[in-house]
């Protein structure tokens, strides 16, 4: 049986998925970096078996967190932290933030955010393909972006 990786880990499995250290992750296209987190998407961490312990989250918007305003989409992971007792501590989550500038059209999309819960019933696949089928997705998904970050915070 293969060991699950811990939430540790989680930033060097993602950038694996990546291909971080063979090439660069400015040279990436969003797609190539979707499907990348989708793969990231389907590994399974040695986290408990409870629902809403192992989240994705699918976000977009544009934002001035650190800088001017830029377009932003954020695929990220979400992994609940419990103390000694059991009892929620915190949450890790692990980011794979593409930036893009700002444009009109990217302006347009406005905001957007959905969640996929390993453990709760539903089915990643199905998740993704109605993510993609947004009218969104098909503004976001052929451009390159400015700048990827991949990084991880405790929330």
């Amino acid at each position: 049986m293969t060991r699950r990786p811990l939430v540790g880990e989680a930033v060097g499995v993602l950038e694996g998925e990546l291909g971080a250290g063979r090439r660069a992750l400015a040279g990436l296209a969003t797609e190539d970096v979707w499907l990348a987190f989708l793969r990231f998407g389907r590994r399974l961490f040695d986290v408990p078996d409870t629902p809403d312990v192992d989240g994705l989250l699918f976000q977009y918007g544009t934002y001035a967190f650190d800088g001017p305003p830029t377009f932003t989409l954020d695929l990220a992971r979400q992994f609940e932290i419990s103390d000694n007792d059991g009892d929620h501590g915190h949450y890790v989550q692990v980011h794979c933030e593409l930036r893009y500038g700002l444009a009109p059209a990217l302006e347009a999309l406005g905001s957007f955010d959905s969640w996929f819960f390993h453990g709760a019933g539903d089915d990643l696949g199905e998740w993704a393909e109605r993510l993609t089928e947004r009218a969104a997705w098909k503004t976001i998904r052929t451009l390159q972006p400015a700048e990827i970050r991949v990084y991880q915070e405790q929330v």
